[in-house]
């Protein structure tokens, strides 16, 4: 298996990289905070295998087949990991679209836009993907006003078709 270790974006404040096998524990505790459990959806990751499953079927697969995926988010200056950022593609949806999250010790300090800011750079310099989408549940009103303030907009509410969920879609 490719490890990756590799560090793609840097930014003021943060360094994004692709996340690999040593990020387990990382993944526990994001994964099952209360944000991402309100927000997102408990995906059952409770154990150091569970994460690895996770981060290997996920992001590594993505970075292997796409050339992008969802990537750890850490301080410059002390390289501790505070959140995830990237891009994912999804079948249910036309286009990539960008995700987020972040512990929640590091919400509310402006990570979440000076990481997003810099994916959408990525994709649009590097990548050349000229359109992305994201999603959201209706009461995550953190998320919707970022996606505001990165440039998207709201397009139509869409359902899940694995869970009939509604969420919003919104597009840039």
């Amino acid at each position: 298996m490719k490890q990756f270790n590799n560090y793609v974006i840097h930014t003021e404040r943060l360094s994004l990289r692709e996340l690999s096998i040593n990020d387990t524990l990382f993944i526990i505790e994001l994964l099952n905070s209360e944000g991402w459990l309100k927000y997102i959806g408990d995906r059952n990751i409770k154990t150091e295998i569970q994460a690895l499953d996770f981060i290997i079927n996920g992001p590594i697969k993505s970075y292997n087949e796409k050339g992008y995926g969802l990537y750890l988010v850490e301080l410059k200056n002390t390289k501790q990991a505070i959140g995830m950022c990237g891009i994912i593609n999804r079948t249910f949806l036309n286009h990539p679209d960008i995700g987020f999250a972040f512990l929640p010790d590091f919400m509310g300090k402006g990570y979440g836009y000076e990481a997003a800011s810099a994916v959408l750079n990525f994709a649009k310099n590097k990548l050349k993907l000229n359109k992305l989408c994201a999603i959201t549940v209706t009461g995550n009103s953190n998320s919707i006003k970022l996606l505001k303030k990165l440039g998207f907009t709201f397009s139509e509410m869409i359902i899940l078709p694995e869970t009939k969920e509604k969420l919003q879609l919104y597009t840039n």
